[in-house]
C-alpha cells in the first residue's frame, strides 16, 4: 500500500477530501468508493498502521509512507499545492517518516510523473518536489536501517538524467535499495536499456542499488461498453448514454442510425497522452475470449480493418459490441513499442530488475494487473512460441527476489523456519481467463476481475485460503510491520 506515493496517512480530518481527490486522480479509483470505504479512524501514520493491523485478509499487507499525504499533512496548502518546501517543512516531513519507520513501515514512496494527476486535473503534491526534499527523507528512511524506496521518475522527458541521478543520490545517502519504474515507450523505444545502462556503474559500485520495476505485459488498458474508457469515450454522443446500464447502450448503439452518427463524429480534444491512444489502430487489439497479452501485428484493429474492407472505427464499434457489450479491445500504452515482449524479457533478466510494478489494486476499470504473476507462470514459462522463462526463474522473480528487496526474510522461499506462504499449482492446467467486469466495490462500484484455473491451493501461514480457485473464507493475512 502507498506505491506511486499516494495514499491515506498521514492525514489530518480537513485534508481527506483533498487526499481522496489525489487518489482518484493517480489511480482511478471513484471517489464514491472510498467515500464509501474509508473508516478514516486515524490521522498519523501509526495510527493507520493500527488500524490496517485490526483488520485480517486472505494475504498479508504492508505500507509505504507515501509522500504527497507527507508533504500536505507537514505543509498544509502550501503542499497540496506543490509550493517548495522550507527547511523547517523538510526537518518536519523527515521527522513524520522516522515516526512512520518506527513503527513499522516497508519504506517510502514517490512519483515525479507528468501523468499523475489530481481528480481535479493539477499535479499532485509530490510531482517536482525539490532533489534536497527528496535526500533529506531518504536520509530518514536510512537512519531507520531498514526499509526501501520507491520511485515513479520522469523518465521519458528530456531531464530525465537528473531523476537518476536523483535515485542514486537517495540510495547514497540512505544506503538503502530503491526502485523505480521501468517500461519501454513508443516515442522512445531504446531508453529503457539506456536507461539501465546508465545505472549500471552504480549498481556494480556495491552502493545500495537502484533497480528496475518491469512488467511481463504490456502496460495499458482494456477497453470496451463496461469498461471506464473506450474509442468513443470523448464523443459528445457517446457521453451521452455512457452511464446508461449496459443492456440499454448496447440496444442504443446496434441502431442503424445512432451508428453512422457516432462513426462519423470526431473525438473531442482528449485531456491526457493517454487517452490519444484510444485510436491508435495499429495498436490496438481485440483482447477476445482467450486472452493474448501478445499479439501480431496482423491482428491490430488497423490490420483487421484492411483485411475486412471497413474503416478501423467501424471494425471497433462493432467488436465491442459482440458479447451482448462485453467484448475488451487491449490498448498497450506500453512495453509494445516493437510488437512484441522480447523487451520485456530483457528487462526481466537483467540483475538488476524486479518483476512487479501491476496496478493490482487501481485503475480497476480498464486495468487487471491482477493476474499477472499467472501470465508469468502459464505464458511465459509454458505456452510463449518464442524465447521463454525456466519454471524456476519464473518462481523466484514472484516470491524469493520481492521479498529479499523488501528485506522480508522469513519468506519467499520453501524452507524449513520461513513462513509457510505456498502455492500448490498444476502447472500443466494453469489457465488465464478473459477479464470480466463486477460490481462488488463498496457501493456497488466496478472493477475488472480475471479468473486463473490451476491453482489447487493457495496457502498463507500455512491456512489454505483458496482451494481449487474458491474462496475457503479464511482469513490469516495480517500487516507486516518491518522490523
Amino acid at each position: 500500500i502507498g506505491n506511486c506515493g499516494v495514499g491515506f496517512a498521514p492525514c489530518r480530518p480537513e485534508d481527506r477530501e483533498a487526499l481522496v481527490n489525489v487518489m482518484e486522480g493517480v489511480e482511478d479509483i471513484p471517489e464514491a468508493v472510498m467515500a464509501k470505504g474509508l473508516p478514516w479512524n486515524w490521522e498519523s501514520f501509526p495510527d493507520y498502521l493500527k488500524s490496517l493491523e485490526a483488520r485480517a485478509w486472505d494475504a498479508d499487507v504492508g505500507a509505504y509512507i507515501p509522500h504527497s499525504p507527507l508533504r500536505v499533512y507537514a505543509m498544509g496548502q502550501r503542499g497540496l499545492d506543490r509550493e517548495p518546501a522550507t527547511a523547517a517543512d523538510v526537518a518536519r516531513m523527515a521527522q513524520l517518516v522516522a515516526e512512520g519507520m518506527a513503527a513499522g513501515a516497508l519504506g517510502f514512496a514517490t512519483s515525479r510523473s507528468l501523468v499523475h494527476r489530481r481528480g481535479d486535473g493539477a499535479f499532485i503534491p509530490s510531482f517536482q518536489a525539490d532533489s534536497d526534499e527528496l535526500v533529506a527523507i531518504a536520509r530518514s528512511v536510512g537512519d531507520a536501517g531498514r526499509g526501501v524506496l520507491q520511485m515513479i521518475p520522469n523518465l521519458d522527458t528530456a531531464d530525465w538524467a537528473s531523476d537518476l541521478d536523483l535515485m542514486k543520490r537517495m540510495t547514497s545517502t540512505s544506503g538503502r535499495p530503491l526502485t523505480y519504474s521501468l517500461a519501454q515507450w513508443s516515442t522512445d523505444p531504446q531508453g529503457w536499456r539506456r536507461t539501465m545502462d546508465a545505472l549500471a556503474e552504480h549498481n556494480r559500485s556495491g552502493a545500495a542499488p537502484v533497480l528496475a520495476q518491469v512488467f511481463p505485459r504490456p502496460m495499458g488498458a482494456m477497453c470496451g461498453l463496461s469498461t471506464s474508457a473506450n474509442a468513443f469515450s470523448h464523443c459528445a454522443s457517446y457521453r451521452a448514454i455512457a452511464d446508461r446500464p449496459l443492456a440499454e447502450k448496447v440496444a442504443i448503439m446496434r441502431d442503424p442510425a445512432f451508428r453512422a452518427r457516432l462513426i462519423a463524429e470526431e473525438p473531442d480534444e482528449t485531456p491526457t497522452p493517454l487517452h490519444r491512444l484510444l485510436r491508435t489502430w495499429d495498436n490496438i487489439y481485440p483482447l477476445g475470449a482467450e486472452p493474448d497479452y501478445e499479439p501480431s501485428p496482423d491482428q491490430s484493429i488497423a490490420a483487421l480493418a484492411g483485411q475486412r474492407g471497413v474503416s478501423p472505427v467501424e471494425l471497433v464499434y462493432d467488436l465491442m459490441l459482440e458479447q451482448d457489450g462485453h467484448a475488451l479491445i487491449l490498448m498497450p500504452f506500453s512495453n509494445y513499442a516493437e510488437r512484441s515482449l522480447n523487451p520485456a524479457l530483457a528487462m526481466m533478466r537483467d540483475p538488476y530488475s524486479i518483476v512487479g510494478l501491476g496496478d493490482g489494486g487501481a485503475h480497476y476499470g480498464i486495468i487487471c494487473d491482477a493476474s499477472y504473476p499467472t501470465t508469468m507462470l502459464a505464458y511465459w514459462t509454458r505456452d510463449r512460441a518464442g524465447e521463454q522463462l525456466t519454471i524456476p526463474a519464473a518462481v523466484k522473480a514472484l516470491s524469493a527476489d520481492n521479498a529479499d528487496f523488501l528485506g522480508l526474510r522469513d519468506r519467499g522461499r520453501l524452507k524449513p523456519g520461513l513462513k509457510a506462504d505456498i502455492n500448490l499449482i498444476d502447472h500443466g492446467a494453469l489457465h488465464l481467463h478473459a477479464p470480466h467486469v463486477v460490481h462488488d466495490l463498496p457501493g456497488g462500484g466496478r472493477r475488472l476481475a480475471q479468473q486463473a484455473t490451476g491453482y489447487r491451493a493457495t496457502m498463507v501461514s500455512g491456512v489454505i485460503t483458496r482451494r481449487d480457485g474458491a474462496d475457503t473464507g479464511a482469513r490469516p493475512g495480517r500487516l507486516i510491520r518491518a522490523a
